[in-house]
């Protein structure tokens, strides 16, 4: 699988992955700030419950204001811009979502999270590790009864040793710790 065509194509096809971002913090700022160079994807909208924070992030990472001063998720998704809210249950339960990007750093609020996003039928991305470390398989078993997937952040630790571990069984090894 490449992953790097298939944004290109949906990059071509004017079809963008349309993500919703939750969490405006570190880790959500340092993904926004990778946003211009991908091809293929479309921020719609980035939730948290400090506006003001999101504002002054996106500008620290180089986001025109022009970006994200939308008025609502719908005129982003017509027009490519960014729609900045507090209110994480309806950008959830738009039906033009596609995948959420847990990034709060409150385990709490990230299972909150991650279960209305399965019930509504999005893809999960979790940046959120002690949600996972807590509550991982369980939000797993719900993502697959939802028919959705559920997904740690490339990069983390814990994403970092999972792929490992798999690797390493595809690969034909036995694996006694991780």
């Amino acid at each position: 699988m490449n992953l790097f065509k298939k944004l290109c194509q949906r990059h071509e096809q004017n079809n963008p992955i349309r993500i919703a971002l939750i969490g405006a913090g570190k880790f959500g700022s340092m993904y926004l700030s990778q946003i211009p160079n991908c091809k293929g994807v479309h921020i719609t909208s980035i939730i948290d419950l400090d506006l003001k924070k999101i504002s002054e992030n996106l500008l620290k990472i180089g986001w025109p204001k022009t970006q994200y001063q939308t008025t609502s998720i719908e005129k982003a998704l017509k027009d490519g811009s960014t729609f900045i809210s507090e209110d994480w249950e309806k950008i959830i339960s738009h039906p033009s979502i596609e995948i959420i990007i847990e990034c709060t750093g409150n385990p709490i609020a990230a299972v909150k999270h991650s279960i209305a996003a399965f019930e509504n039928k999005k893809h999960v991305i979790n940046v959120t590790v002690e949600a996972d470390a807590v509550c991982g398989l369980m939000l797993a078993k719900k993502a697959e009864l939802n028919g959705v997937t559920y997904s740690l952040a490339y990069g983390d630790q814990p994403a970092l040793a999972t792929e490992l571990v798999d690797w390493a069984k595809t690969s034909g090894f036995q694996v006694i710790a991780a």
